[in-house]
């Protein structure tokens, strides 16, 4: 049966347009990047500040995954069907609110179940932020310089959270690294509200898919959470066989409800006929897996090997920071020439030619020699990718299902996180042979940014054979079929 889209848009005040829009995303974006860092660092300190066991720990971590990964298709169909603006504006709130009571937990339960709140607003304003990108710059140059800077924020946002979890834990106190969110996102909510213009996509006639909902969260949230256990279930172990089992299951399941329902699905099956948004995601997943696992490397290879403190490892990542930036910025010079796919290729391989120059690093390195260097590499390669995976993720969606594909995107990097960290971070372990020695470790993590070099490769390999050769995307078409220039002279 076809299906009407209605778009009922109005602004949200006088001052709503492009530039403001633009600049709401790219707070939200850099505030979800520093929140999946910054408490990284001060985990020693609220584990000795709120009584943390060793096994509880972890759940501070795990509870903000689970949540975030297995609630992003939900929150990517919420604003297709409830309108980005709305359900931004309802992430953020809770995504501040749960900050703030985080940074007042008085005991562990608390604070991880301040974490999995946060989950559930970075779930909702992290897609709803993508798609208003998406639809405010649906082509040409405005479009390469919008995804351009969202990915410099992005990625500064990561790297900025490790030197501001350094410095806040250790000058300020470990709860500072769940208040920081607190401002960054009312000046969020304050931008969202005033330059964000209304919007509203109703399906005609269309109920929504609650089982399909369900299905997809379940089995998602399953996957994360029997890949993040394997630190305390092996891959072997019935837990885990059985969880992902599950996951499998239900994710079987949820394909076979979106093939048959007669509701409005949480993801449209055909979404994945288009090259673009397949090809993409499965770059992302990768890209993901790899970098996760490059932060974590790196930062226990500084502290641990070299011996840096907490501070001093943050301030180690700044290069790391600028270089995005400079990759971000070169990706959009080359984007007004180049293809994306060009884009996606040659920052991936720059991007595994650091890691593999990351794998040779010595248990009597230094900063300078081991690190910086490749840090350099790998970052600008970084941010050439960042921009174009995700503008290519949503070139050729149509204008309802744009809030759906930036969910889908931001699952893939969320899933390939985690299952990139726990699988290397596994064949690190194994490498050290339980040792804690600054040599055995050294060899671990060598191993972990090796194996992030191969995940690299394989997605340039997925970039070259899936992707389609395109013009460069000053050039590209909009995202749904244009009208005729009569028509268009009309609007």
């Amino acid at each position: 049966m076809a299906r009407r889209e209605t778009n009922q848009a109005a602004p949200a005040s006088a001052g709503a347009g492009p530039g403001l829009t633009l600049t709401a995303v790219a707070v939200v974006q850099f505030m979800v990047s520093l929140d999946l860092s910054v408490v990284n660092v001060g985990l020693p300190e609220i584990a000795s500040g709120l009584g943390f066991d060793t096994v509880g720990l972890t759940w501070v971590i795990h509870a903000y995954a689970l949540t975030f990964g297995g609630l992003l298709l939900l929150g990517g169909k919420a604003a297709d069907r409830y309108g980005r603006r709305r359900t931004l504006l309802f992430g953020l709130g809770l995504f501040g609110l749960a900050s703030l009571v985080g940074g007042f937990a008085q005991a562990p339960g608390q604070l991880v179940a301040a974490r999995a709140a946060q989950g559930v607003g970075a779930a909702a304003l992290a897609p709803a932020a993508l798609a208003l990108l998406t639809a405010t710059f649906p082509t040409g140059r405005p479009r390469v310089r919008a995804f351009g800077v969202w990915s410099a924020m992005n990625a500064a946002g990561g790297a900025f959270g490790v030197l501001a979890g350094g410095l806040l834990t250790e000058y300020a106190g470990w709860r500072w690294v769940m208040f920081v969110n607190v401002p960054m996102a009312a000046v969020a909510l304050a931008l969202s509200w005033r330059g964000v213009a209304g919007d509203r996509t109703a399906p005609d006639g269309g109920r929504p898919d609650v089982l399909g909902a369900f299905l997809a969260t379940a089995g998602l949230t399953l996957l994360v959470f029997g890949v993040v256990r394997t630190d305390q279930y092996g891959w072997t172990s019935p837990v885990t066989l059985t969880t992902l089992a599950l996951a499998v299951a239900l994710l079987a399941a949820f394909v076979h409800v979106e093939r048959t329902t007669a509701r409005e699905p949480l993801l449209r099956l055909g979404l994945f006929t288009n090259r673009s948004v397949a090809g993409a995601n499965g770059y992302n997943l990768l890209l993901g897996a790899a970098m996760a696992s490059a932060f974590y490397f790196t930062s226990l290879y500084l502290q641990q090997v070299l011996g840096n403190g907490a501070a001093m490892t943050g301030l180690m990542f700044l290069p790391f920071a600028l270089g995005v930036v400079v990759g971000s910025v070169l990706a959009v010079k080359l984007g007004y020439r180049l293809a994306l796919r060009t884009l996606l290729v040659g920052g991936g391989l720059l991007t595994a030619a650091g890691f593999a120059w990351f794998s040779v690093i010595s248990p009597d390195g230094s900063f300078g020699v081991d690190v910086l260097g490749p840090s350099i590499v790998a970052s600008v390669g970084f941010g050439l990718c960042l921009g174009p995976v995700v503008s290519t993720a949503t070139a050729g969606v149509a204008r309802r299902e744009t809030g759906t594909a930036s969910g889908l995107l931001n699952s893939s990097r969320q899933i390939g996180a985690s299952l990139g960290l726990a699988v290397l971070g596994t064949a690190a372990e194994q490498r050290t042979g339980g040792s804690v020695s600054p040599r055995s470790l050294n060899d671990g993590y060598a191993l972990g940014l090796g194996l992030g070099a191969v995940l690299l490769v394989a997605a340039v390999v997925i970039a070259l054979t899936v992707l389609r050769r395109t013009d460069a995307p000053a050039k590209e078409q909009t995202d749904s079929p244009q009208p005729s220039r009569p028509e268009a002279a009309a609007r």
